[in-house]
């Protein structure tokens, strides 16, 4: 088992780094990441109704919970259905290039994640694009 800590949290306005498994994507991973980089959500609205809509799409997965906000960071926790293992999510709102910054890691200390993460947070997009 891999021995990568699982932080989660702002250090210095960036997100901990992914580890080298398969347990996690992020938007501020380097673009060649194949494996862990994901596209920012971009957004046209004021931070404040952006954080709402944040809030809002977390609120309609099932087995969802925020652990944490504020101004322009949130912190949740996803639990999947079938072995009830978490994930956590973290969005940052940049609100000078007005995009949202997202991470989502597996808490389990295992190399893969059969692709949940990624899929969450794609689900996650569509979502966000789809609310008004």
């Amino acid at each position: 088992m891999p021995k990568e800590p699982r932080n989660v949290g702002l250090v210095e306005g960036k997100f901990n780094p992914c580890p080298e498994t398969n347990t996690c994507v992020s938007t501020m991973s380097p673009p060649t990441d194949e494996k862990h980089y994901m596209e920012p959500i971009d957004f046209e609205s004021s931070m404040e109704e952006v954080k709402e809509k944040i809030l809002s799409v977390i609120n309609s997965f099932k087995r969802s919970e925020i652990i944490k906000e504020s101004e322009n960071y949130i912190h949740a926790s996803f639990t999947t259905f079938l072995f009830r293992w978490t994930d956590d999510a973290e969005f940052l709102i940049d609100n000078e290039n007005k995009v949202i910054h997202f991470k989502s890691q597996t808490r389990l200390n295992g190399y893969y994640d059969w692709g949940k993460n990624r899929s969450r947070m794609k689900k996650f997009k569509k979502k966000f694009k789809a609310r008004k």
